[in-house]
């Protein structure tokens, strides 16, 4: 009588017994090399493509900083050349006084007027536009969908219907030609509420309740609590802020009349359209305009991160 016996596992080696290194399987492949998740050829073309559309971009501001270093028979004769043939700093030195020999252009005091407007313009819509956005986020009151429908009806008109009705009550009550005319119409914004409305309701309500239990009242929460919660709503409302009252032009052109109250935009307008001088005057009219963008361009590359952060930054942190 025979018997079959059946193999079992092989019997574990004892500890301490070093283990075989295993055999790296070699894998032929013909694919061609890559970095990232695309080939290489790929993303090289589509960088060569966002560096030739950047330079489209960036090619005007080439132009207009190099022309405002001719003179104006340079400018004249080679329009787009990016190098001046005579380097001169005439065009800024006629800009800033220090020339005797043109006829002086008011640029400190258009420079003037749009910093001070811009400043009051900019820091009173950051504290309506935030104190209505928690209002329409928070309280509750008679009308307030309805008034909700209204700002954003308001967002929806163009703004150029409404020239002729803010000439007619700036007339009104006194306020044309004066600094009051140019800053109060511009100090709420219905953008700038809508942005702040949708962030503070992305705010949890437990953290204003705990502050109501605690004895704050709506503005001691709105000012203490909440408000330092939206700094990057805030920071992004402060940039359009700025950047739109200093670049406004329409408002300045029908609340202002007279030389004393003209800002970059309208002075700029009236060199432009040779209200300061004949001939082309190329060179001071882009020096001009390279020296107005120079504040918003700081303003934007130092808070530009702010812009792509979610609206729940800052509320709550686990």
């Amino acid at each position: 009588m025979t018997t079959t016996t059946t193999a079992g596992p092989p019997a574990p080696a004892p500890r301490g017994t070093p283990r075989r290194p295993r055999r790296a399987r070699r894998v032929r492949t013909t694919e061609q090399p890559v970095l990232g998740r695309s080939p290489v050829i790929w993303r090289v073309l589509g960088y060569t493509l966002v560096i030739g559309l950047a330079s489209l971009y960036v090619m005007p501001f080439v132009i207009q900083l190099a022309t405002s270093f001719k003179t104006n028979p340079d400018a004249a004769a080679n329009p787009l050349s990016l190098w001046p043939a005579t380097p001169t700093t005439a065009a800024y030195q006629r800009l800033f006084g220090l020339s005797e020999s043109h006829e002086t252009v008011p640029f400190l005091r258009w420079l003037g007027n749009s910093a001070f407007v811009t400043v009051l313009v900019t820091a009173g819509r950051v504290l309506f536009d935030s104190m209505a956005g928690y209002a329409l986020a928070r309280l509750k009151f008679p009308g307030r969908r309805l008034l909700f429908l209204f700002l954003l009806a308001v967002m929806a008109v163009p703004g150029i219907v409404l020239l002729i009705p803010k000439f007619l009550v700036l007339s009104t009550f006194g306020m044309f030609d004066t600094y009051a005319g140019m800053v109060i119409p511009l100090l709420v914004d219905a953008a700038g509420i809508f942005i702040m409305k949708q962030f503070f309701e992305s705010v949890p309500r437990e953290v204003e309740e705990a502050a109501r239990i605690d004895g704050a009242g709506v503005f001691r929460i709105y000012w203490s609590v909440v408000l330092p919660m939206a700094r990057p709503a805030l920071i992004t409302l402060t940039i359009l802020s700025f950047q739109g009252s200093w670049n406004e032009f329409t408002h300045f052109l029908v609340s202002t009349q007279s030389a004393e109250y003209e800002t970059l935009t309208t002075g700029l307008a009236r060199l432009v359209s040779g209200g300061l001088g004949s001939g082309g005057q190329f060179p001071l009219k882009l020096a001009a305009a390279a020296l107005s963008t120079i504040p918003v361009a700081i303003l934007f590359f130092c808070f530009q991160r702010y812009f792509i952060r979610g609206a729940n930054a800052g509320s709550v942190k686990e």
